[in-house]
């Protein structure tokens, strides 16, 4: 077996992010995304094609012991009101990925599946993983079926899984894209001194990752993670809601925001925070960039790139 890295959906946020810290690390990545990019280096190989192209998936994990599963084309937001699109583009290409990476016993998978829309509402402070799975939107109902169809793949196939629950992440290279990325799309805002359109009064509250954080969360599981099926949730463990993230965001930049406040969604989650005690009691993971930094440090980036 090859001691390749393979990322799925390697052309996100996340994606790019750690393909960059493991080939920087030494690790030999490869990388499958739908659009072409060039190779952060000589570890980096990037493959365009997406988790239905059987072939191109059977030479991956030939050259592949560790699968990193990002890919994800949805969000809570988009799939609203089309159910089907969780279907067709997330849990109907998974499990044709599945159809190959049966073939190929004893890979270790990692899953990044969706901290903050799993829980729905919690009734209590900051949600554990054990908390019950209670999803308010198609796609956080999309992210529940996946986890349970890789739970039942592993147990039956022997691949060693890790799941992970990340909260809302950020950070300097986070792309511009309708219902993604709340700090990326304020921060966007104040720069360009455009209103911003807030779902609900702003007192919705979230937990914010920084992306570096998540980055090392994910290489902390493929060195000390037992593939045993557990499920991590990785985030701040903190909240902040969008009204405390405007006032922040203000500070940073010393710029004012302007705002439109919208009626509540039904698909929002209107508070949740992670418990993230069982990865940092198990793999040693701790959040190490307060949200005020990371603001400054993804201002500064913003700052560098052209309007």
């Amino acid at each position: 077996m090859s001691d390749g890295i393979l990322i799925l959906g390697a052309g996100g946020f996340l994606g790019s992010a750690l393909a960059r810290r493991l080939a920087c690390d030494g690790c030999r990545v490869y990388r499958v995304m739908r659009q072409p990019a060039s190779p952060f280096g000589e570890n980096d190989s990037v493959h365009t094609g997406d988790l239905s192209d059987a072939p191109l998936m059977r030479a991956m994990l030939m050259r592949c012991g560790t699968v990193f599963h990002l890919a994800s084309a949805t969000n809570p937001g988009g799939s609203a009101h089309q159910p089907s699109l969780e279907a067709e583009f997330n849990l109907l290409p998974t499990l044709r990925f599945l159809d190959v990476m049966q073939d190929f016993p004893g890979r270790r998978l990692v899953f990044v599946s969706s901290g903050g829309t799993l829980y729905g509402n919690p009734k209590i402070e900051v949600a554990p993983e054990t908390h019950p799975t209670n999803a308010l939107s198609y796609h956080g109902a999309g992210k529940i079926a996946l986890e349970s169809f890789l739970v039942t793949f592993s147990r039956l196939t022997g691949t060693r899984l890790t799941v992970l629950r990340p909260s809302n992440l950020y950070g300097p290279a986070q792309p511009l894209k309708s219902g993604f990325g709340l700090v990326r799309t304020m921060l966007q805002h104040i720069r360009q001194s455009t209103t911003m359109e807030i779902w609900g009064d702003g007192e919705t509250v979230r937990d914010f990752l920084y992306i570096d954080d998540m980055v090392e969360a994910c290489c902390q599981v493929r060195a000390k993670g037992d593939g045993s099926g557990e499920a991590f949730n990785v985030g701040a463990g903190t909240g902040h809601s969008i009204n405390q993230l405007r006032q922040l965001a203000q500070q940073v930049t010393g710029r004012p925001l302007d705002v439109a406040y919208q009626p509540h969604r039904q698909v929002d989650v209107t508070r949740i925070v992670l418990d993230c005690s069982k990865i940092h009691s198990k793999l040693g993971w701790s959040p190490t960039v307060p949200l005020a930094e990371g603001l400054v440090r993804t201002w500064h980036w913003l700052q560098s790139q052209p309007l």
